[in-house]
């Protein structure tokens, strides 16, 4: 994580004062990473320049699109293709069948568990 968040404020938004970064919950994915790739003085400065906010750990477009991912490898990526062209061409084959024929995600953590779960980040709204 650490070098493309440095690529991300450096080259991609060198001018701005903050960058707004929506990450997922894995475990690398904080400050003190910076800490461990960089000089103290490097890592402060990268980090004063991050709005990190984090999708829950429960049910995010991220789980979902790794669950995709995997699906993605299983299915059609996961023997030797000898070029890019017929990786793209399969890929396509395969997005195409996978578009015809969705298969739902059915989450268990449900919208009531969540909101038991993360009481705090839900306002207290009047009766």
């Amino acid at each position: 994580m650490s070098q493309e968040i440095q690529y991300l404020c450096d080259v991609m938004y060198p001018d701005v004062e903050q960058i707004v970064l929506v990450m997922d919950n894995l475990n690398t994915h904080v400050r003190g990473s910076l800490y461990k790739r960089f000089v103290p003085e490097e890592a402060r400065r990268l980090a004063r320049k991050l709005d990190i906010h984090y999708t829950p750990k429960h049910g995010s477009w991220l789980n979902i699109a790794e669950i995709e991912l995997n699906v993605l490898t299983r299915q059609c990526l996961n023997r030797r293709i000898e070029s890019i062209e017929k990786m793209k061409r399969e890929i396509q084959a395969w997005e195409n069948k996978r578009n015809k024929n969705p298969t739902p995600i059915h989450w268990l953590f449900t919208k009531e568990k969540a909101r038991a779960k993360l009481v705090s980040l839900y306002p207290d709204l009047p009766e």
